[in-house]
């Protein structure tokens, strides 16, 4: 499974960006093998629809599931089209949440 993750960082200590369309950077790990790749977001400096376009790039990555701290309406719905589901309201390094989600431990997740 492949799960994108909104991050600070370019790798797997680094933390989560509370915002997924205007994040820095996307970390696609793929938890069978907790590899792992980085992605710059080329869209945070779009006037509108950053969200969108960061969901339509997750998605293009295979990604099934995507963790950040907070992903607005238009996202999810993009999100949700493409069957991503969508997990907010996390803190933390990606390491540590990718073992929560793992274990099933993570505790809000939007509808998708």
């Amino acid at each position: 499974m492949k799960i994108a993750i909104s991050s600070m960082g370019r790798d797997l200590d680094a933390h989560i960006e509370p915002r997924f369309g205007r994040c820095v950077y996307f970390v696609i790990v793929d938890t069978d093998d907790m590899s792992f790749e980085t992605f710059d977001n080329e869209d945070i400096a779009l006037g509108g629809g950053a969200g969108i376009q960061a969901a339509q790039f997750v998605a293009s990555k295979g990604a099934n599931v995507v963790i950040t701290g907070n992903c607005g309406p238009n996202a999810v719905r993009t999100l949700s089209a493409a069957g991503v589901e969508v997990i907010v309201d996390q803190k933390g390094t990606i390491r540590e949440t990718i073992d929560n989600y793992k274990e099933g431990n993570l505790s809000q997740s939007l509808e998708t």
